[in-house]
C-alpha cells in the first residue's frame, strides 16, 4: 500500500488526512466557522504604529489586529501596493525605519503568512504571492527561485531556463517573478505556460477588487482545504485520493481534471457504511496524539508536552531493557524514537521551538547517528524544519515552520478546572484550603453556625481521615460546622456559607 489521501466533509468541517503504508502521517483540520486563512490577501488599514517594535498592527476585518514588521513591507505605491523591485528594498541589509513606511490611517495591501495563534494575531506582509499547481508569482519581483527540495541541479536548471522562457514570451501580459514549486519537478513547458496564464487573470480580477472595495477588505480567498491539499499535497507517487462527499468529490475531479490530469483516474467517492476515518484507524490515531505518552513498539515511549514557548521531548527505555549492554539499548531506543517523533510533529503540526532529550549517549558516533536519522525522517515534512546538533547538556533544537495552529489547539481548550496547568489541588489540600476558609469567617462574622459546600470527595474526606481536626476546629471556633455535597461543584470548588 502507498500514499493515499483521505478527505472527510462534513457541514461543520473538512478534514484531510494522508497515509502512507496503512499509518498516518499528516492531517489538516479546517471548520466552517474558522477557516485557515494564510495566503487570504486583505485591504487593510494601520491602526498603530510601533517605532519601538518596528511593527505595525494592521486592521483587516478579522476579530484581532494583524501585525507586520518593518521586515515585510516594501515601498507602496498610492493603492497600498507593493512597489516593483529587482532585489532586496532593504538599506544597507536593514529595513527602512518603520516610521518611513507607514503611518495610521494608510491603507495597504496585505497578505496573511500566519494564521492568528493563541492570543496573537495573524502575521502579515506586503510581499504578495500567489499560488498556483507548478507556480507561485511574485508580482513584484522578477526573482526566479526553484523549490529546495527539488534536488537535481541539471533539473534546476532546466526549469530556471523554462520558467524564465516562459514568461518572457509572455511578458508584458505576465510581469513579475516565480518560485517553481517542488511538484513542477518534471513538468513540461506547456503545463509552466497554462499555469502563469492563470496567475496572471486572477492578479488582473485583484487588482480590479482593489479599485472598488475600502479598507478593511477581504480581496483574495485562498482555495477551501479539500482544494489546496490537491495542489499542495499530491505527488506523482500518491496512490489514490478517496472523498467521502460526492460534492466534493466532483469538485475534486474538475479541479485535477484542470490542474493534474493524470491524477483524475486515481480519484474515488468513498460510499461505505464506515466512516472513512474509521477504517484507516485515523480516529485512534488523532486520540492517541492528544495525549502526553507516545508508545514505541520496542517497549520505550515519548513524552510531549506543548507549552506557549516551546515543545518538549523526552525520549524513555520504558519497559525496554535490550539485549547487549546499556549503550546499545539507549541507542537504539533514540534510533527509534526519530521516526516516531517526526511523525508526531507532522501529526500534532508542531511548531516554533522544538527541544528534544534523548536518552544520555556516550558515544559521539551514535549521537551523530540519531542527529543523522531525525534529518532523514523530517525531510518528508512539507514544514521547514532547522536542526542543530547535540549540546552539552545531550539536548537537540529544532525548529519547525508554524504557520497554523497545532492540533490540540484546534480540537482542545484549556480546561475549566486546572486553567490549563494540567493538575489539580489534592482532596487533603482543598480541606486545608476550607479550613482556613472556616477561621477567616469565624473571625470576621459573629454567627452560630457555618456550612460547607463541596464536592462528593472533599466532604468524605472531611467526615473520614479529617474529622478529627474538624472536631477541633469547631472546638477552637465555638461554632458548629456542617457539610454539604455539591454534585455541580468540581474539586477545587467550595463554599463556607454563615448560619
Amino acid at each position: 500500500m502507498g500514499e493515499e489521501l483521505l478527505i472527510n466533509i462534513t457541514p461543520m468541517e473538512t478534514r484531510v488526512a494522508r497515509v502512507e503504508n496503512g499509518m498516518l502521517q499528516e492531517v489538516h483540520i479546517e471548520r466552517s466557522r474558522a477557516r485557515g486563512i494564510v495566503g487570504n490577501i486583505y485591504l487593510g488599514r494601520v491602526v498603530r504604529v510601533l517605532p519601538g517594535m518596528q511593527a505595525a498592527f494592521v486592521e483587516v476585518g478579522l476579530e484581532r489586529t494583524g501585525f507586520l514588521h518593518a521586515s515585510d513591507i516594501e515601498r507602496l505605491d498610492h493603492r497600498g501596493l507593493a512597489r516593483p523591485t529587482d532585489g532586496d528594498s532593504r538599506h544597507n541589509g536593514e529595513p527602512a525605519d518603520i516610521r518611513e513606511l507607514l503611518r495610521e490611517g494608510q491603507s495597504l495591501v496585505v497578505q496573511v503568512t500566519k494564521d492568528p495563534i493563541g492570543s496573537k494575531g495573524a502575521r502579515l506582509t506586503t510581499r504578495l504571492s500567489i499560488s498556483s499547481r507548478f507556480l507561485v508569482y511574485l508580482p513584484h519581483t522578477r526573482h526566479i527561485g526553484i523549490s529546495q527540495r527539488i534536488d537535481d541541479e541539471e533539473e534546476r536548471q532546466r526549469l530556471r531556463e523554462r520558467v524564465e522562457h516562459c514568461r518572457d514570451a509572455e511578458e508584458p501580459a505576465v510581469p513579475g517573478g516565480f518560485i517553481v514549486r517542488t511538484v513542477a519537478e518534471g513538468a513540461d513547458e506547456a503545463a509552466l505556460v497554462a499555469d502563469m496564464r492563470y496567475l496572471r487573470r486572477l492578479w488582473t480580477r485583484l487588482c480590479q477588487r482593489l479599485g472598488s472595495e475600502r479598507p478593511p477588505a477581504l480581496i483574495y480567498a485562498d482555495l477551501p482545504l479539500y482544494l489546496r491539499t490537491m495542489r499542495d499535497l499530491v505527488r506523482d507517487d500518491l496512490e489514490r485520493v478517496r472523498v467521502d462527499s460526492r460534492e466534493c468529490h466532483q469538485k475534486v475531479v474538475e479541479f485535477a481534471r484542470t490542474y493534474i490530469p493524470e491524477l483524475e483516474t486515481r480519484i474515488e467517492h468513498y460510499v461505505g457504511e464506515r466512516p472513512i476515518f474509521d477504517l484507516y484507524g485515523v480516529e485512534d490515531e488523532l486520540q492517541r496524539a492528544l495525549g502526553r505518552k507516545v508508545e514505541l513498539k520496542s517497549g520505550g515511549h515519548l513524552i510531549i508536552d506543548q507549552t506557549e514557548a516551546l515543545t518538549t521531548v523526552d525520549v524513555n527505555t520504558g519497559a525496554f531493557v535490550g539485549r547487549r549492554n546499556l549503550e546499545e539499548t539507549i541507542f537504539k531506543t533514540n534510533l527509534e524514537a526519530t521516526t516516531a517523533l517526526a511523525r508526531q510533529l507532522r501529526i500534532r503540526n508542531l511548531g516554533g521551538m522544538i527541544i528534544i532529550d534523548f536518552i544520555d549517549m556516550q558515544d559521539p558516533e551514535h549521537q551523530r547517528q540519531v542527529l543523522r536519522s531525525l534529518e532523514r525522517a523530517m525531510q518528508s515534512d512539507y514544514a521547514r524544519s532547522t536542526l542543530t546538533g547535540v549540546s552539552e547538556l545531550g539536548l537537540v533544537e529544532m525548529t519547525r515552520k508554524r504557520t497554523r495552529e497545532s492540533l490540540e489547539h484546534i480540537v482542545c481548550e484549556p480546561c475549566p478546572v486546572c486553567q490549563g496547568r494540567g493538575s489539580i489541588k489534592s482532596a487533603e489540600t482543598v480541606c486545608y484550603e476550607i479550613f482556613r476558609e472556616i477561621l477567616r469567617e469565624a473571625r470576621a462574622y459573629d454567627n452560630d453556625a457555618l456550612m460547607v459546600l463541596a464536592t462528593q470527595e472533599v466532604v468524605d474526606r472531611l467526615l473520614d481521615e479529617e474529622s478529627a481536626a474538624v472536631a477541633d476546629l469547631e472546638e477552637f471556633i465555638g461554632k458548629t460546622i456542617a457539610f454539604q455535597v455539591e454534585s455541580a461543584y468540581h474539586r477545587e470548588q467550595f463554599d463556607v456559607i454563615l448560619l
